[in-house]
């Protein structure tokens, strides 16, 4: 059971609430998540599911609110906004709405800041016509700059840039070319994001091998990114995350803390003390089963203490406040790869990112 008394010293415990929202108006050719582009008809009835989950969930009040998908800003307003409504937050929570710039405009982000949205995030991957493309994307790079200012204009205190590199046909070039042209959107980003293109599973991606990423282009291009978004002021905090001091994204950091969460709506995850558990995949099959009264749960896990203690480990280890000293043991072998961090702790340098899941490996409770 979640407790609602949890404020401490520092003011209200972290607590999260994750909202999926599984509506695309078309699938990227890399995504494995759980979307649908034919399914708009259940808009209304899938909203109305997250707020009645939301309701019986007796949830604590959220430092920190997360709405993704899918196309969170592909469903009307009204709708989603309704569903933040329901969603008791402490003073000065963290509201997050992911935005594909095509869908955004004035009055939907009026209606945002209304329902208390401090936060968006664009899915902007690229700014290279042809490298969105190849990415299966559809917006386009004027689209980006027109959302970005129209979140200015609608008084959002700040917003991230999502990216991706390592698409087919994406020279080095290209990618200095996207980094450079985010940094000089007005207003420029306070935090962006950039994640390596990876290979899911029965995606238009895999059945194409001509089209895989390369590892060697992938690691020049992090380097490329950590280097550009550093000296324009955007500090390194996790793996494939920088900002300005201040902008760090506080849901996600509250994940990488082993922190406690709720995941609302279809294929969404919730973690409680070391409970982990998701809800049905399929929209209609969550519908039915809030409708009928019945838990959307679909499966659930529980680690032990040993494995809740290295997996925390392997979180922190993604961080810029890395892990303490002793939980890498001897450095041998790790030469280049982690640097001393305050606290007596051990961070991952640039190169040592490359390799972070190889230097998991060495870690020890």
């Amino acid at each position: 059971m979640y407790s609602r008394a949890r404020d401490g010293p520092g003011g209200p415990a972290e607590f999260g609430v994750y909202v999926h929202v599984p509506f695309c108006a078309s699938r990227c050719d890399y995504c494995a998540f759980a979307t649908w582009t034919d399914r708009a008809q259940l808009m209304p009835a899938y909203a109305a599911a997250c707020r009645a989950e939301v309701r019986g969930a007796g949830l604590p009040p959220a430092t920190s609110v997360f709405v993704g998908g899918g196309t969170p800003s592909l469903l009307p307003g009204e709708l989603l906004c309704a569903v933040l409504d329901e969603i008791e937050r402490v003073p000065g929570a963290e509201v997050t709405v992911e935005c594909n710039p095509d869908t955004v405009t004035a009055p939907l982000l009026a209606a945002y800041r209304a329902a208390g949205v401090t936060r968006l995030s664009f899915g902007v991957q690229s700014m290279v016509p042809s490298v969105l493309e190849a990415l299966g994307r559809r917006h386009t790079v004027d689209n980006v700059r027109r959302a970005v200012a129209l979140a200015a204009g609608a008084g959002f205190p700040t917003y991230n840039v999502d990216l991706i590199f390592g698409a087919a046909g994406e020279s080095p070039d290209d990618w200095r070319r996207t980094l450079d042209a985010v940094l000089a959107l007005d207003p420029p980003p306070p935090h962006v994001s950039a994640y390596a293109l990876t290979v899911e599973p029965g995606t238009p991606l895999a059945a194409d091998p001509a089209r895989r990423p390369d590892d060697d282009d992938q690691a020049g291009k992090y380097l490329t990114a950590d280097a550009v978004l550093c000296a324009a002021g955007l500090s390194w905090y996790e793996i494939s995350n920088w900002a300005r001091p201040g902008h760090e994204c506080r849901h996600n950091l509250l994940y990488w803390a082993q922190g406690d969460y709720r995941g609302i709506g279809c294929a969404a995850h919730s973690h409680l003390a070391g409970r982990r558990w998701w809800n049905v995949r399929t929209p209609e099959r969550y519908i039915a089963a809030v409708e009928s009264g019945r838990s959307p749960l679909a499966a659930e896990e529980v680690l032990d203490n040993g494995a809740r203690a290295l997996e925390a480990l392997q979180l922190a280890l993604r961080t810029r406040a890395g892990v303490p000293a002793a939980a890498l043991g001897a450095a041998d072998g790790l030469d280049g790869l982690v640097a001393l961090a305050p606290g007596a702790r051990l961070a991952l340098t640039p190169r040592g990112r490359l390799l972070a899941n190889e230097v998991a490996l060495r870690l020890r409770r």
